[in-house]
């Protein structure tokens, strides 16, 4: 005959993944929010360990000094692999508006 399991171990709780998170407030957080590509619109995973965000700050056109402002760019892992990062971090920081 066969052995059956004992009933302890058949009789766990059954545990509900977190599908959102609280903050203190009570206001639904999310755990993860993707970014996007800069250049490209791609979703930038999670798993994407080529991928970096370069923050672009604003000179005032007059003295040439940091205002305090800069323009976040985040580029994706495949765009740094093809060696067009630069490409597009140049076309991208060149139609920053000057007023900004």
């Amino acid at each position: 005959a066969a052995a059956t399991p004992p009933a302890a171990a058949t009789s766990f709780p059954q545990l509900q993944p977190a599908s959102t998170m609280q903050n203190d407030a009570g206001e639904i957080v999310d755990l993860y929010i993707p970014r996007k590509c800069s250049w490209t619109n791609r979703i930038i995973t999670s798993k994407d360990k080529g991928s970096v965000q370069i923050n672009v700050g604003h000179v005032d056109s007059k003295t040439g000094l940091y205002t305090g402002k800069f323009t976040p760019f985040a580029l994706c892992g495949y765009i740094r692999s093809k060696g067009e990062g630069d490409i597009a971090l140049t076309n991208l920081a060149s139609k920053i508006p000057e007023s900004s």
